[in-house]
C-alpha cells in the first residue's frame, strides 16, 4: 500500500469485566489479549492509524485466562501479547468515548473479541450507531470471535437486525461449550446471529477461519487473529 493511502482504523473494544452466567453468577472477563494485540500489531504494521475507543473511554481489562495456560495460551505467546499490550498501554489508559467518534473520520472499524462485547457492545446504542454508519458508508468492518455479538447492536427503524442476511463467522456453539462459558452461557453468539438472519458459517472448532462478505471482513475464534487482520489489510489496500 502506498504511503499516501494510509488508513485510519477504529478499534472498538469492550470495557465489560464480567459476563453474567445464566446462573446468576459474574464470570470475569474482558477482551482476549491474542485478538486485540495480535490485530493491533498487524495493522499498525501496516502502516495504518490505529484509535482504540471504549463504552464512555473506560479502560479496558484483559481477560486474564487469554495471557495464560487456562486460556490453551502457550505461556512464551502469553509473555508476548503481554509485552505488546504494555507497550501500548498508554492508549488503552485512556481510549476514546465510542460517543465521540464518528464512523465518517476512520477507513475501517474492528472489533477485537473476549467475552466482554456480550456484556456491552451487543446492546450499545453507540456500537449500533458507528456499524450502522460505517456500513452506510461502505467501510471496511472486521470483527472477530465474541466481537460479533457488537454486531446485534445495530438495528434498523424496526427494531431488525442491521446485518441480517450477510455472511459471517464467529465464535461457535462447539467453541464455546468446549471451551468458553459452556452452557451457562448467556446466549451462544453463532446461534444468536443465526436466529437474528445471518448466515454463519463456522468451521472445526479452533481452526483458523475468515468470511468475507463486501466490506464485514469476520474471523470465528483467537487463532483466526492474524488471518483477520490481514485481510483487513488486504480490503483497504
Amino acid at each position: 500500500m502506498v504511503d499516501s493511502g494510509m488508513a485510519k482504523i477504529l478499534m472498538i473494544v469492550s470495557a465489560a469485566d464480567h459476563v453474567r452466567l445464566t446462573d446468576g453468577t459474574d464470570h470475569p472477563t474482558g477482551f482476549w489479549a491474542e485478538e486485540l494485540a495480535e490485530s493491533h500489531r498487524v495493522l499498525l504494521a501496516a502502516g495504518h492509524t490505529v484509535d482504540v475507543a471504549t463504552p464512555d473511554g473506560v479502560r479496558p481489562t484483559v481477560d486474564a485466562v487469554s495471557l495464560d495456560e487456562r486460556g490453551g495460551v502457550d505461556p512464551a505467546e502469553g509473555a508476548r501479547f503481554r509485552a505488546y499490550l504494555e507497550s501500548i498501554d498508554a492508549q488503552l489508559s485512556s481510549p476514546l468515548k465510542l460517543s465521540a467518534v464518528s464512523a465518517a473520520d476512520y477507513d475501517a472499524l474492528y472489533l477485537p473479541g473476549g467475552h466482554g462485547p456480550m456484556t456491552d457492545l451487543a446492546f450499545d446504542a453507540e456500537t449500533g450507531r458507528l456499524l450502522k454508519e460505517a456500513d452506510a458508508q461502505g467501510k471496511i468492518i472486521g470483527a472477530l470471535c465474541h466481537g460479533l455479538a457488537a454486531l446485534l447492536s445495530a438495528r434498523k427503524e424496526d427494531g431488525s437486525f442491521a446485518f441480517a442476511g450477510r455472511s459471517m463467522t464467529s465464535f461457535s456453539d462447539a467453541e464455546e461449550m468446549q471451551g468458553g462459558t459452556g452452557d451457562k452461557s448467556p446466549f451462544f453468539v453463532e446461534s444468536r446471529l443465526r436466529e437474528e438472519g445471518a448466515t454463519v458459517t463456522t468451521a472445526a472448532p479452533w481452526s483458523d477461519q475468515v468470511v468475507v462478505d463486501g466490506n464485514l471482513i469476520t474471523g470465528q475464534n483467537p487463532q483466526s487473529s492474524v488471518s483477520t487482520a490481514d485481510r483487513v489489510n488486504a480490503a483497504l489496500a
